[in-house]
């Protein structure tokens, strides 16, 4: 989680790098392509077969509103300082317990909800609607993590009959057709140090993603998310050495709160899914008694 964290950062900071001279749709596209080529070993490692699925029509609406997710988060990203776009992101588990009640009829308590409420003050604090320091962007931020919570459950979805590595595979083979159209409409050739950015980001972005869903796999989300937060500090420190950003302290304190937030909600599904592990084998058991 360390490493998808580390990851992750740095393709934020090579999105800001190419969004000086690149369109979102632009750099969209080429971090889909560059992550393309950096999940072939994917197909390598398990072969053709990899790529066998029933699945396909809940892939392309998952990569669908994932592009647009993309599209808005990527243009966060470029307009925003780096830090709080970064912090708006981690609103995402906030949306997922409530897409998971919309999607999947899941039974969320009171605690949960009260921590949801908890993270959408966290938001608020950072947002800031009616101030002087309120930006516009901010609510591409927010659309941007909205359409991730949504995602994120039709990953989960995927994942009880898809492995993690044809999740990843079919997702950055069907993002690149998909990010193409937009991107033919702001065409320019990236020039010079820019390819280094849009292809550092494509390889970031997939090993990131690589990284996430191994941590995922073999850990406790609730251990595994309090490490996800150090993106944080290092998107901040490096926001201040090459974009000369200073860190705002409505974004630290609204960080915070949703820190909060999601280290308790990661902590009760947790809890959650070690009873209903724990209570599945006394139920098999019982019909032979």
């Amino acid at each position: 989680m360390l490493g998808s964290t580390l990851f992750f950062g740095l393709m934020a900071v090579t999105i800001k790098l190419a969004s000086k001279s690149l369109h979102t749709f632009e750099i969209a596209f080429f971090r889909n392509f560059f992550g393309v080529i950096a999940a072939l070993p994917l197909l390598f490692r398990h072969g053709p077969g990899l790529l066998r699925t029933t699945q396909l029509p809940r892939y392309f609406v998952r990569c669908l509103i994932g592009v647009v997710s993309m599209f808005c988060g990527f243009w966060a990203i470029g307009h925003l300082p780096l830090a709080q776009a970064v912090a708006l992101s981690y609103s995402t588990p906030i949306f997922v317990t409530i897409a998971a009640v919309a999607f999947l009829h899941e039974h969320v308590r009171g605690r949960r909800w009260a921590a949801v409420i908890v993270g959408f003050i966290g938001v608020l604090v950072i947002v800031r609607p009616g101030s002087a320091g309120f930006s516009a962007g901010t609510l591409i931020a927010l659309a941007a993590a909205v359409l991730s919570g949504i995602v994120s459950i039709q990953i989960k979805q995927l994942s009880y009959t898809e492995p993690a590595d044809r999740i990843v595979l079919w997702t950055t083979m069907l993002w690149v057709p998909l990010s193409l159209g937009p991107a033919l409409f702001v065409w320019q050739w990236p020039q010079g140090i820019t390819w280094l950015w849009v292809a550092a980001a494509g390889l970031c972005g997939t090993g990131g993603h690589m990284l996430w869903t191994r941590a995922l796999k073999l850990g406790d989300v609730s251990a595994l998310t309090p490490i996800s937060f150090m993106q944080l500090p290092l998107v901040a420190v490096l926001g201040f050495l090459l974009f000369h950003e200073v860190l705002d302290r409505w974004t630290v304190i609204g960080a915070g709160i949703i820190f909060a937030a999601n280290a308790y909600i990661a902590h009760r599904e947790a809890q959650l899914s070690r009873r209903h592990a724990t209570a599945a084998p006394v139920e098999a058991a019982k019909p032979g008694e």
